[in-house]
């Protein structure tokens, strides 16, 4: 069987309450950031689902001894927030993963050509390949920033079945061309819009989300 990229949309009511909350255009800046934050939070949340190692062991409560679960520390786990915008996932992503090491990727796009170029790579020579990788993007528009980071993460021997990506807005464009070259790739976003226009943003949308976070 064909593998394919799985894309979930947790109908999750705060995760919609945040994303309507993002959505408006009168919406102010602190309220966006505080917005951004909390869709990190809770789609991180879904992310981390059957996703973290676990390892069994046993306890003993006041009573008597118990079995019980823990999060797997021998397994290395890596945040990669995409500059700017990544940066407002990061902050509720890092409250659920405060373990996790964090690597910035800085990737700016071309307004006219719509190509990304990096200005920052923070990432290691080489991962471990069990590192479980997180990603913060909040919007898979046209495809060409994520495509970029996940060469960049690959060639570093990262596993995209272990990876995840946390977005607030997905369209059909990155979707199609993550599928045709990671297929074993799993995204969580709060939504997927219909299209892409002319200047490369995702409509309905919530416009520039980096502009929006950091208020300029």
């Amino acid at each position: 069987m064909t593998q394919q990229l799985l894309v979930y949309v947790p109908p999750h009511p705060l995760i919609k309450h945040w994303l309507a909350v993002a959505r408006d255009a009168a919406t102010p800046s602190v309220l966006f950031r505080s917005a951004i934050t909390e869709l990190g939070r809770w789609l991180t949340y879904e992310a981390a689902r059957e996703w973290l190692p676990t390892q069994e062991t046993i306890v003993k409560t006041p009573l008597a001894p118990c079995a019980a679960t823990f999060i797997d520390p021998q397994v290395p786990v890596a945040v990669v927030p995409i500059l700017r915008a990544g940066l407002g996932l990061l902050e509720g992503a890092q409250t659920l993963l405060p373990l996790a090491k964090i690597y910035h990727l800085g990737l700016v796009r071309n307004e006219e050509t719509l190509e990304p170029s990096c200005y920052l790579n923070k990432l290691p020579e080489k991962f471990d390949p069990e590192t479980r990788v997180l990603i913060t993007d909040p919007m898979l528009a046209t495809g060409g920033s994520i495509m970029a980071a996940m060469a960049e993460l690959t060639q570093r021997g990262v596993d995209p079945a272990f990876t995840r990506i946390v977005c607030v807005v997905a369209a059909p464009p990155a979707l199609q061309k993550l599928n045709a070259a990671y297929p074993s790739l799993t995204i969580y976003s709060a939504t997927i819009d219909e299209t892409v226009n002319g200047n490369g943003f995702i409509v309905p949308g919530l416009g520039d989300a980096g502009d929006r976070i950091f208020g300029t």
